[in-house]
């Protein structure tokens, strides 16, 4: 199992003031350094991606603004999304490490990592939204088909917030396999995923939202489990990649869900139980949003604990 942790991968942050600070690592990797499970992982340096990696999924466009608006080191990349001195440096490290995690794990060196600061999901191909400048998860997808010759993918997301910028990406791709849990888009940004939504085109009736009102707990998330176990038993998935958000665990100050770490807990069990069946193992676990840092260190611990298999 490699663990993906460093300074690098912590600038990735809006100011320590901002909800998505770089102090979001801090807690978890103190978090993480008190666990007992340095024993049970490998340590591995953040990686500095490339223009050509965020071309995977982004359009040049797009690209060339962040970078330019980087270099100014101002302005605001949407509504959401401030610029600071070095925001384009900084977001290929986290494309760069997500996709050093996928060669590791296509190589066999390992079958399982997790890279805490990454499953930037909002951003679409065109535009940066919602704290997300390059949408890391979208680009690992185009990343293992282009380049590791892997066609089947499961997505898998627990995030408060719907994953728009990967549904939207693959919503007519009927290879991607998509589970999303999340808090009703008529109650929370960004306004997506309604269960309706099950892909267009060729993927039509492949896809898999499941919305839930505000303050969901533990109870209601396993009333749907036996419906999410349903649909992965049908997928035959290459790679597994989970985007574990900890702004789903109760008491987040930016949404209104209301599980516990419990629910990390039962997902990374069971796909790494399914992963074992499916894909030789194959999971990648990214730690996507959570603003409360506490919740931060624990639910990912308890996803990296459930993963390693402790």
């Amino acid at each position: 199992m490699y663990l993906y942790a460093g300074e690098a991968l912590a600038r990735y942050g809006f100011g320590n003031d901002h909800p998505l600070g770089p102090d979001r690592f801090v807690a978890f990797w103190q978090a993480f350094l008190k666990s007992g499970l340095g024993s049970r992982v490998t340590v591995m340096e953040p990686v500095a991606g490339r223009q050509e990696d965020a071309l995977l999924f982004h359009t040049r466009d797009h690209v060339d603004r962040v970078r330019d608006l980087s270099a100014r080191g101002s302005g605001m990349l949407d509504p959401d999304t401030p610029v600071f001195p070095g925001v384009y440096e900084a977001a290929l490290v986290v494309v760069g490490t997500v996709l050093d995690a996928v060669r590791q794990i296509m190589d066999g060196a390992t079958d399982r990592a997790f890279v805490p600061i990454a499953g930037l999901h909002h951003a679409s191909r065109a535009a940066s939204a919602g704290f997300c400048v390059f949408n890391d998860c979208a680009i690992a997808i185009e990343a293992l088909r282009l380049r590791h010759r892997v066609r089947r993918v499961l997505y898998v997301d627990i995030d408060a917030h719907h994953a728009d910028g990967v549904f939207y990406g693959f919503e007519d791709d009927p290879d991607l396999a998509f589970v999303d849990v999340h808090e009703d888009g008529r109650y929370l940004y960004p306004g997506t995923g309604a269960a309706g939504e099950t892909g267009t085109g060729p993927a039509e009736g492949r896809k898999l939202n499941i919305p839930l009102p505000p303050g969901a707990n533990d109870d209601l998330f396993f009333h749907h489990w036996p419906q999410i176990e349903s649909y992965l038993e049908k997928q035959q998935p290459e790679f597994i990649i989970l985007q574990c958000g900890a702004d789903s665990i109760a008491g987040d100050p930016l949404t209104h869900m209301q599980f516990s770490n419990q629910v990390h807990r039962h997902v990374a069990t069971y796909l790494r139980s399914y992963a074992e069946v499916h894909c030789q193992g194959r999971i990648l676990a990214l730690g996507g949003g959570g603003y409360n840092r506490s919740h931060i260190a624990s639910a990912w611990v308890e996803t990296l604990s459930a993963l390693c298999g402790s």
